[in-house]
């Protein structure tokens, strides 16, 4: 009987947790994205996909820094055949800087756009999309109403969805999370030549049903680190420089 309960428990928990926008893919096994220190802040430990998230970077400092944080996420999503949109009606990035992250620019298709009317309609008819691994639209306003457009969008085809915030406003919107990512002196091992690791200030402002929470962390060897801890690339490093 107390096995009974705590499954129908459990059974009920993972209901709301879809309610809320935590929803795997039927049939399949829920994506793992690891985000090192950040999992603690989603329920379950677990970074949710099929979902639309806020990034909030106004400015060129900003969004550099909300993309360098972001495109680790995005290469795990799009793992060895995915292909990502990304939707813009002033595109910034320099793709081939998109290879330093493990996302391979031929598999990003950008849309370039005359105006943000544009972007909205075409961000959200590329999230209705199955079999895109991410979106990605940058925008200067993220109303509420859109934004459950894109939810509902994503609910059906379970493509995850990345809004760049350009004018930092903090609206009302139905996005699962909203994250401020600024950068931060890169992390040097040793006495080693170079920029070191790229590392940044985390703030997740808002995630539903979550914890949110400020950190400080470092992408190492492909993988995120709380600052401080020891770099995971050192031996390699060593081994290809010596």
């Amino acid at each position: 009987m107390p096995n009974q309960k705590s499954d129908i428990i459990k059974k009920l928990e993972n209901e709301i947790l879809e309610l809320q926008g935590y929803r795997a893919a039927l049939g399949k096994i829920p994506m793992h994205i690891d985000l090192g220190p950040i999992n603690e802040a989603f329920p379950e430990g677990r970074f949710p996909v099929g979902a639309v998230h806020e990034l909030v970077s106004a400015g060129m400092v900003n969004q550099a820094a909300a993309t360098g944080f972001i495109a680790p996420v995005i290469s795990n999503l799009m793992g060895d055949h995915g292909v990502v949109l990304w939707i813009s009606d002033c595109r910034t990035i320099f793709p081939p800087a998109l290879k330093h992250y493990g996302i391979d620019p031929h598999r990003v298709v950008f849309i370039d756009l005359k105006n943000q009317k544009e972007v909205a309609w075409a961000v959200d008819e590329a999230l209705k999309l199955h079999g895109l691994a991410a979106v990605v639209g940058e925008m200067a306003d993220i109303n509420f109403m859109a934004s459950r457009r894109f939810q509902l969008a994503v609910e059906q085809s379970q493509v995850t969805g990345f809004l760049f915030n350009k004018k930092e406003r903090y609206t009302t919107n139905a996005c699962l999370t909203r994250w401020k990512i600024t950068s931060q002196p890169g992390i040097i091992p040793g006495e080693l030549p170079g920029v070191g690791f790229p590392c940044w200030k985390v703030e997740l402002l808002k995630v539903r049903n979550g914890r949110p929470g400020i950190w400080k962390v470092a992408l190492m060897n492909g993988q995120f680190v709380a600052t401080g801890q020891e770099p995971v690339a050192i031996r390699e490093l060593h081994r290809k420089t010596g």
